[in-house]
């Protein structure tokens, strides 16, 4: 049996949140600070001492000895310096305890240790943290201690962003600025602050934790390298929701504990599609907040896994042939006094602002889709992206019946007079309630999908940070607002304006609509009929970054400079070849020091039996064991062939100068290489006894949990 708690008492205890500084802070102090975290003026030193003091004091209390600037670089993870709270020693030996607003609100961590893209040369080494006083510290309890863990921002010398945060910051400020523009055209002078809600929803993998460690390719790469389909997989569709079995469900119930603590809204939580896959989703949180709180969900579900004897994979696909993860990403635009834009109404047709809204964004998505898909590209995430288990890799909306008939009437007669509502729902059963069913359905293959007041991104990897998809919706839509209220500020009648307006952009967008079966050949035939994008991989895609109407974009709003965005994508193509580059070294390891003298073994116990039986009885019938020779050692000698290909074209690989060229090279040769190993590989895990083969299968990976 767990320990019994209550939710309401536990949530947050860990979070400096602002209760916490509403009761702790002078009310002066606790009013500049909000004057600093809702309308942007500077945080002065004075104030960010007390703030400090009160933070440490808190800290403390909670069994903190050290502070750390937890930041995210361009690594894929979050980073971290610790340092404690003791100052110099007294002359009577004893230590103070003390934290500055100095040290809150800068830090100094090594620039040069970490990814560039050529921003910083090895020599420039100096690099700055910034508090964002908008996402609330927290403190961190594990077998370090506890740790007082204080978010920030990243950034060089020279002031380029060198993390996730600065520019997801400033493109939170271009889609404020923008919306209230918009707002104010419609009469809305009350709303002060627009800012982009964002829940992810997690999927991850659990396999136990033993097994894990016998083999080295998850070990090293996230997933599995080699490995057969066991005999059943998910096609009889009884994981997804079924019943949680009890090792994960109280695995699941220490995540949400400890995620509770620190104020993250764990809310859902399911059996996903392919064995040993399960979903976590939060509650909505504002943009930034909601991309430190997927880290910590990350960081949360691995950490815990290790205590109950299990191994969290976040890998897009850790095993071939069942459903990879992905994470929608939920995205919404909300004012501080509770209006959501993407809220239809009942009557959609007859709100105006919401219209206007809604091909604002097909105009966005449509103009820029290119660097959407850039945006949820990663090594992982091409194995998911346009197989039928995840959202095809060219962009389309999806908007549902409801909306679609909006648009349709919209562009066909320049007016919509009427909304489809929906009907009740009849089951037939007299002892089921009746009610009434939304006025559109869900499609599931639609990677950017209306879901009834909100868009669900559903291209994101499961290992990502949703920080950059979230930085180009908040920039695209921001230039599409900025586009329509350039216009219509001018217009001398605003009614005539805006309808003329919605009805361009609906007409002009319309090709981005799609409420079909993204998975069928068909519609990737459409797509190219209609001048859709199909970017098939990440090294097609990372172009999109400085493709000039992108470029312009960002700079507008100054989420990026065009430098920036160069050394991006210097990273992505380094990251993409160095992930090829190690998961072909840890096949090669594998191969050779594992599974080839395996299978010599095995063959030469087979051979040393058939030699037996011949030699016991002369007139044995030995052609099944002579066939099964013959068999194993052919497909050993392709294993053979095969790995010294990699090998080769490896090293050819590693030789190459960094940049796309390389990039291109590790995507169409040296996968192609890993490929032509496996292959016989996998059929040689199908023939050699379980007992000599040298690490779990599948199937006792993702059915032995």
């Amino acid at each position: 049996m767990s320990e019994y708690y209550n939710v309401a008492d536990i949530f947050g205890e860990n979070v400096f949140n602002d209760a916490v500084m509403q009761e702790r802070l002078p009310k002066k102090v606790y009013k500049k600070l909000h004057e600093v975290m809702d309308e942007g003026k500077e945080l002065d030193l004075e104030t960010a001492d007390v703030i400090a003091h009160e933070m440490k004091e808190w800290a403390i209390e909670k069994g903190a000895t050290h502070y750390t600037h937890w930041f995210q670089p361009l690594t894929g993870v979050t980073a971290e310096k610790h340092d404690s709270f003791i100052t110099a020693p007294m002359p009577n030996g004893k230590v103070l305890m003390s934290f500055s607003g100095k040290e809150l609100i800068k830090g100094e961590p090594d620039a040069s240790s970490f990814p560039s893209g050529g921003l910083r040369a090895t020599f420039e080494a100096r690099g700055y943290t910034a508090w964002d006083c908008t996402s609330p510290a927290f403190v961190r309890q594990d077998a370090a201690g506890a740790t007082l863990c204080i978010p920030t921002a990243f950034c060089s010398y020279t002031g380029e962003a060198l993390d996730q945060k600065t520019p997801l910051l400033r493109s939170m400020e271009a889609i404020n600025d923008q919306s209230l523009r918009l707002l104010r055209l419609f009469g809305n002078t009350t709303s002060k602050k627009v800012t982009p809600s964002v829940g992810p929803e997690q999927e991850y993998f659990i396999v136990d934790r033993e097994k894990y460690l016998q083999r080295k390719d998850l070990i090293f790469t996230g997933r599995t390298l080699f490995g057969a389909m066991p005999p059943k997989g998910q096609e009889m569709d009884d994981h997804y929701f079924g019943a949680i079995r009890e090792r994960i469900a109280a695995y699941m119930n220490d995540v949400n504990k400890e995620l509770w603590k620190l104020g993250v809204t764990a809310k859902t939580q399911h059996n996903e599609v392919a064995p040993a896959q399960h979903e976590l989703a939060p509650i909505y949180a504002e943009c930034n907040v909601a991309v430190d709180n997927n880290q910590l969900m990350m960081e949360t579900l691995k950490k815990v896994a290790g205590r109950h004897g299990l191994q969290c994979l976040l890998h897009e696909k850790p095993f071939a042939g069942v459903n990879g993860s992905g994470k929608h990403n939920n995205w919404s635009i909300t004012t501080d006094d509770g209006i959501n834009l993407l809220e239809p109404g009942a009557t959609p047709h007859e709100n105006v602002q919401f219209l206007l809204v809604l091909t604002c964004i097909l105009k966005a998505v449509d103009e820029h889709a290119d660097l959407l898909r850039a945006s949820a590209a990663d090594v992982g995430n091409d194995h998911r992206l346009g197989a039928n288990e995840a959202p095809p890799a060219i962009l389309s909306v999806y908007l549902g019946e409801q909306l679609q008939d909006v648009i349709t009437q919209l562009v066909s007669t320049g007016a919509a007079t009427h909304s489809l509502s929906g009907e009740k729902l009849e089951t037939g059963v007299k002892t089921l309630p009746d009610f009434m069913k939304d006025a559109t359905d869900r499609n599931r293959t639609s990677p950017f999908a209306f879901t009834g007041n909100k868009f669900e991104f559903r291209m994101v990897g499961s290992q990502d940070s949703v920080a950059q998809p979230n930085i180009v919706l908040n920039t695209i839509v921001a230039e599409a607002f900025s586009d329509a209220c350039d216009i219509l500020e001018k217009a001398d009648d605003f009614e005539l304006a805006v309808h003329d307006l919605i009805k361009k952009y609906a007409t002009e967008h319309q090709r981005i609509i799609f409420n079909g079966n993204g998975y069928s050949d068909e519609w990737v035939e459409e797509a190219a009929k209609r001048g859709l994008p199909n970017i098939k991989s990440m090294v097609d895609a990372i172009p999109a970054y400085v493709a000039p109407q992108n470029v312009a974009a960002f700079e507008k709003f100054n989420v990026f400079t065009k430098t920036e965005l160069e050394s991006r994508v210097e990273i992505e193509y380094e990251t993409y070849a160095k992930t090829i580059n190690i998961e072909a070294k840890t096949m090669i390891d594998v191969a050779g020091k594992q599974i080839i003298p395996s299978v010599i073994g095995y063959t030469t116990e087979l051979a040393t039996s058939l030699t037996a039986v011949q030699t016991a009885c002369a007139e044995a019938d030995t052609s099944a064991q002579k066939e099964l020779l013959v068999q194993t050692s052919a497909l050993l000698a392709e294993t053979k062939a095969a790995l010294a290909k990699l090998e080769e074209v490896t090293e050819a690989g590693g030789a190459m100068e960094e940049g796309r060229e390389q990039a291109a090279y590790y995507r169409d040769t040296v996968k192609a290489a890993m490929d032509a190993l496996r292959a016989p590989v996998d059929k040689l895990e199908m023939i050699v006894d379980k007992d000599m083969w040298p690490m779990p299968s599948y199937g006792d990976l993702i059915f032995e949990v």
